[in-house]
């Protein structure tokens, strides 16, 4: 919300500068976003009065102009701007002033001489628009010094509210709030009833108490809707970010901001009997004042007559009823919605409304009948008319109750770490307006009307801490025994992986868990993700089961920015389903890491030829964060990967996850370039690592001894190191494939595997017999029991 300083400080007016005032806000909950200056720094500028502008006779675009600046003559100045003209009444900065460090002086402007300067908005720092000059009001004083007649020695605060502090979307409220905190005197803007001039009403029916418990409305007659917006309510206006628009409008928009009551004005020759709250009826549609033609849903409230639907109740008025320039007989309304009535309908209609902003965080429900009084008085200053009797239709038990708070002094200890006595603290409730009745050390507490967000004890705790001053609280650090955490061996944390994986050459990313639903498409072959039941926006609609989706996005966003070479991981949870299609919650949601590589396998370098990443590149930094476990490598189909370039990661027997090179389908339909290469598994598997154990160091000599074995296409080298691995005697400690072979002398759906076994013993020096017979083992299983032959 942004407001004026000087506009509050006519409710208010603490002995605190702009920024001290600014910090007070910020540290009670209020925080200031922005605060600005209403104008420029400049000095010597004064109302003045073009009295004759003529065209320069040595320039087409300059004017020479006779100006009065209120100082007893006449003064010559040339000017450029495209409005200068005779009668207009315009800012002037005399010789000698200083426009934000650009000083005034006379001078010859093509040969005639310029005693000053006419100014634009822009120059003097009040508006990014200085197409022309500055035009003031005709009625303005010339002579006046400019600063003092448009207030500009003025700051805008624009304040971040929570949406708990609904009671702070007007200036009274915030001036309470400024009153409460500083003790300064709170004068609060008349509401005083207005006398019934005559005695017209319109009945007024709540068809749905629920949604509008209080319903207020009043009828003027002899109206001049044409009367001019006095200036200073523009200006009020303007600085609180809102134009003027026409008196009517402008007096139902001010009271708003000045009190937190929206109110609508209906044009009462457009109006037919009785006046309804009421739900839509089947196919009933509202023209808004936006242009917007609506068909309401069944939960829209709806302000109705006898004869047809008038406007969504408590968000936008409908073009067929409001007022306009002609209106000289208005129906005003104001009331009271109930919060769940209002929320989420306009954006359901993709629009929002300031009327909207207030309903469904809560107005004040006893307010209705002073904000109609108040807008009945400005009305009448402004464009006259006679006043009706305000006609008032309320269901009190709808109304929301002010149950009591009993807030205990021991808790208020225990939660603050201070000491306050009870007089204190019943002196904090006072400045706040909180009925409160003393019942021993404890307080019995009813919050008022427009204090929605006070509930329960906790609050009233808050409250005490915001008047006492956050800053005041003194910072006392805890004591306790402390204990150093077991750290086994057997398991590191989250951030040594991090620094594991870092340490590969990739970059931490952190993505959304909310994704696109075609996401869990592609990279899942999960066609009923987890929904969101209010997305934040539509490209964000389902939670993801795999991190792959958020990596190939990041990609694209690299790839936009010519970034090729992209090494990217990322630690997060997911999102599936049990087997009963039940979301699964807690704890039981997966946590995993992911990473992709894509682009040239090293940064560009002249000692190496530059190569894309590939999976075995990939597939060596996923076995260095699993080492000194070894992991296995399976053939497998999966909706995300290349058919013939992906891979099950197991270990000890169990699936841990999955490794391969990116679907040719994806890398085309995202635009990636060369193909990336991925991984995801289970973080749970990199958190536990082995115990280090001794192993003592050979100093003999290690014997190794080649094998090659004829296998069919489709047998995986894994598998026959494991069948070796499983029968070969002790004094075997590796079996690594070194080649594979296809081609002359080798049958055509055949391969050669050639594996390179080192013998070794700690004790003594192996015997070529031992080493034979090994070797003998080995092959005599392979071609029993893994249909292998020993290549000739």
């Amino acid at each position: 919300m942004q407001f004026s300083e000087l506009w509050l400080r006519s409710f208010v007016s603490p002995d605190l500068d702009s920024d001290p005032l600014g910090h007070l806000l910020t540290m009670a909950g209020l925080e200031v976003e922005e605060q600005d200056r209403v104008a420029g720094p400049f000095s010597k500028v004064v109302v003045a009065q073009i009295i004759e502008a003529e065209k320069h006779p040595n320039a087409d675009k300059l004017r020479v102009c006779k100006v009065d600046a209120g100082t007893g003559e006449l003064l010559q100045i040339v000017c450029g701007a495209p409005n200068a003209a005779a009668g207009i009444r315009i800012p002037c900065a005399q010789v000698g002033a200083d426009l934000d460090g650009f000083g005034i002086k006379a001078a010859k402007l093509r040969g005639v001489e310029s005693f000053g300067m006419l100014c634009s908005a822009k120059e003097l720092g009040i508006s990014e628009e200085g197409s022309g000059l500055m035009v003031l009001p005709e009625d303005a004083p010339v002579g006046a010094d400019l600063r003092t007649y448009l207030d500009l020695d003025d700051t805008l605060f624009t304040i971040k509210l929570t949406p708990n502090r609904a009671d702070c979307l007007s200036l009274a409220g915030i001036a309470r709030e400024v009153a409460a905190l500083t003790g300064a005197p709170l004068t609060l803007p008349d509401c005083a009833p207005v006398a019934a001039v005559h005695q017209d009403t319109r009945p007024i029916v709540l068809d749905a108490p629920d949604a509008c418990p209080r319903y207020c409305g009043r009828v003027l007659r002899g109206v001049d809707a044409r009367a001019p917006t006095p200036e200073w309510m523009k200006q009020r206006l303007a600085r609180s970010g809102i134009r003027s628009i026409s008196a009517l409008v402008d007096v139902t928009n001010y009271v708003m901001l000045e009190l937190g009551q929206p109110l609508h004005a209906f044009d009462e020759a457009k109006l037919s009997g009785a006046i309804h709250v009421r739900f839509p009826r089947p196919g009933e549609q509202v023209l808004l004042l936006n242009g917007q033609t609506v068909t309401p849903a069944a939960d829209t409230l709806l302000i109705a007559d006898d004869a047809r639907a008038l406007a969504l109740a408590g968000v936008m008025g409908g073009e067929e009823s409001g007022i306009t320039l002609d209106t000289t007989d208005l129906f005003l309304e104001s009331a009271f919605f109930a919060p769940d009535a209002i929320a989420g309908r306009a954006r359901a209609y993709g629009f929002s409304s300031d009327a909207s902003y207030r309903f469904e965080r809560g107005v004040d429900f006893a307010l209705a009948q002073r904000a109609i009084e108040r807008a009945t008085r400005l009305i009448l200053d402004i464009c006259g008319g006679q006043p009706g009797p305000v006609c008032e239709a309320v269901a009190a038990e709808a109304l929301p109750a002010r149950t009591p708070i009993r807030l205990r002094a021991s808790r208020v200890r225990r939660v603050l770490g201070i000491a306050l006595d009870a007089d204190t603290v019943a002196g904090m409730f006072a400045r706040l307006n909180l009925e409160v009745v003393r019942e021993g050390d404890d307080f019995v507490v009813t919050p008022p009307s427009y204090r929605f967000d006070l509930e329960i004890e906790e609050d009233l705790i808050e409250e005490i801490a915001r008047i006492h001053g956050y800053d005041n609280i003194p910072m006392m650090p805890p004591k306790g025994l402390v204990r150093m955490l077991p750290r086994p061996e057997d398991r590191r944390d989250v951030m040594s992986v991090r620094r594991l994986v870092a340490g590969r050459e990739f970059q931490e990313v952190i993505n959304f868990a909310f994704v696109e639903e075609a996401w869990e498409k592609d990279f899942a072959g999960n066609t009923d993700p987890v929904r969101l039941a209010n997305p934040i926006a539509s490209q964000m609609s389902v939670m993801r089961s795999t991190l792959l989706g958020g990596l190939v996005s990041n990609v694209v966003t690299n790839r936009k920015r010519q970034t090729s070479r992209v090494r990217v991981f990322e630690i997060g949870r997911c999102f599936a389903r049990d087997a009963a299609g039940q979301p699964v919650a807690g704890y039981h949601q997966p946590v995993r890491l992911a990473a992709l590589a894509t682009g040239s396998a090293r940064p560009e370098q002249w000692g190496e030829s530059a190569r894309n990443v590939d999976f075995f590149d990939l597939k060596a930094d996923l076995e260095a964060l699993l080492f000194p476990r070894v992991a296995r490598f399976e053939r497998i189909s999966h909706p995300a990967l290349h058919p013939g370039r992906a891979a099950r990661v197991s270990l000890d027997g169990q699936s841990i996850g999955v490794i391969g090179e990116l679907h040719p389908v994806w890398v085309q339909r995202y635009e990636l370039g060369s193909a990336p290469v991925v991984f995801e598994i289970e973080l749970e598997v990199l958190l536990a690592t082995p115990t280090p154990a001794y192993r003592e160091v050979s100093r003999f000599p290690a014997v190794q001894r080649d094998l090659a074995l004829v296998v069919d296409q489709g047998v995986a080298a894994a598998s026959l190191i494991q069948g070796l691995q499983s029968v070969a005697p002790a004094i075997v400690q590796r079996i690594e494939l070194f080649d594979q072979y296809q081609g002359k002398g080798i049958e055509p759906h055949r391969k050669s595997l050639a594996f390179r076994v080192v013998m070794q013993e700690t004790q003594r020096t192996l015997e070529d017999a031992e080493v034979d017979a090994a070797m003998t083992a080995l092959i005599r299983h392979a071609e029993e029991h893994l249909a292998a032959k020993l290549r000739a």
